[in-house]
């Protein structure tokens, strides 16, 4: 596989998708090849069945393969599923030596204190993400390297996952024939993908209604500020559907892409659907408002949840308030009339989100879909994490010249190298992947 390709591999409850792309000469997402199966053997988000997850990410694999005319080897993965939660936690450090400056390697102290916070049996730390620092009591400190200071603390946004189901999720990948490159949280993913710059500074929370969960992320000053997952999505539509018009699962999907809208009062009440009956029965008439009602009802209670979760977050106070409102995404974000209830719902501004901000202007129009924006998200995060690899083994190259020029020369003071901080979620996915080798 070339260097400078990444494969997004998001492993959904309704749909598996790989996705391979490659940066053009615009810096831009150019797609070259996607492969979608239906997804079995995952409910809300989590692994339930190997088996029949591996044969379904085989599957995907091999579309995109096709499609692309090349091989895949490693993948990005995102993690989402009910287990994830999120909390908000302080902490800080007392330095031995205020005359020194601050530097990164207090910050990774202070982080890695935080990464010993006593966690409910199974769960682990996934992310530790920080807000904002106070050195010696100064408060909204952005960035403290370089600040002189006995003491550095910091508010930071900690996510927290079973650690069984992200092994899985790496078991299932690595028994699919892959290697595990990275390791993203989906929500983090799909904001990528589907957020503008402009919007994470003001202030937006993303929803991603997928088929088994729906992920919000909250963004505010450029920095995530809150992440949850609410295990409600489009899947428990298409059931009350089922239920509520007694019919099968296939022909509740197609109602409620083809027909369905989450406002009631769009609907006439002589406008029917006829749907075939089983073998030998009558066909079975549907009327369109009722269709709407029972869909209206459960995407109210899933737009309450999330809004719940944004009050938690705090958006009535001054200091946190959304001003770029809320962003829809996902294959559930395609609902007619979505928009105009959450707006009610919310009272926030809201667009539908569709993964276009960084891809290459030609791309094709399926891709650009809310269905793809987790996958757009992981491919652009598999990027970043190639062009980082790539800076890596050239800073290593340098060094190796320096020490030999330094052999020569001793006179030359020597710069201490600058590491560049490694992102919790990369030392995550070396945990994986060294739990999986040893426990063939």
């Amino acid at each position: 596989m070339e260097n400078n390709i990444a494969v997004g591999l998001d492993i959904g409850t309704t749909k598996i998708v790989a996705m391979i792309g490659r940066k053009n000469e615009y810096g831009k997402v150019e797609i070259l090849g996607i492969g979608k199966s239906k997804s079995l053997g995952v409910h809300r988000g989590v692994v339930n069945n190997i088996t029949q997850t591996i044969q379904s990410i085989q599957l995907a694999v091999q579309e995109a393969e096709t499609a692309a005319g090349t091989k895949i080897e490693g993948v990005t993965v995102g993690i989402a599923g009910q287990h994830i939660r999120s909390l908000q936690h302080s902490d800080y450090i007392t330095r031995a030596n205020s005359e020194l400056v601050i530097d990164e390697e207090d910050i990774d102290r202070l982080i890695n204190q935080v990464h010993k916070l006593v966690m409910l049996p199974g769960e682990e730390i996934i992310h530790v993400l920080p807000q904002e620092y106070k050195v010696d009591g100064q408060a909204e400190i952005k960035e403290p390297i370089g600040m002189y200071g006995g003491r550095l603390e910091a508010n930071f946004h900690v996510v927290v996952g079973q650690v069984s189901s992200i092994r899985n999720v790496g078991r299932c990948i690595q028994s699919a024939g892959l290697n595990l490159e990275g390791v993203t949280l989906e929500p983090l993913a799909s904001s990528n993908a589907v957020l503008s710059q402009e919007e994470k500074e003001a202030g937006v929370a993303l929803i991603d209604i997928g088929g088994g969960t729906t992920d919000l992320a909250i963004f505010r000053d450029g920095i995530i500020r809150h992440t949850a997952v609410i295990p409600f999505g489009g899947n428990v539509i298409t059931e009350d559907i089922k239920e509520g018009c007694s019919i099968i699962e296939k022909q509740a999907e197609l109602l409620k892409i083809k027909f369905g809208s989450a406002w009631p009062g769009e609907n006439k009440d002589n406008e029917i659907v006829s749907i075939p009956g089983l073998r030998g029965r009558e066909p079975k008439e549907i009327t369109l408002k009722n269709l709407s009602k029972i869909i209206h009802a459960r995407v109210v209670e899933i737009v309450e949840q999330v809004y719940v979760e944004i009050k938690n977050y705090g958006h009535e106070e001054q200091k946190k308030k959304l001003i770029a409102g809320i962003v829809l995404t996902g294959g559930g974000a395609q609902l007619k009339h979505l928009k105009q209830l959450v707006e009610y719902i919310t009272g926030m501004d809201t667009r539908v989100g569709f993964p276009n901000e960084h891809l290459a202007g030609n791309s094709d129009d399926e891709i650009t879909s809310p269905l793809f924006a987790t996958a757009v998200g992981l491919v652009m995060d598999g990027l970043k994490r190639n062009e980082r690899k790539k800076a890596e083994v050239v800073e290593e190259e340098s060094d190796v010249l320096e020490e030999e020029t330094e052999e020569t020369t001793e006179e030359i003071e020597t710069k201490p190298p600058v590491k560049e901080r490694r992102s919790f979620l990369d030392k995550l996915t070396e945990r994986v992947k060294d739990f999986l080798d040893n426990a063939e």
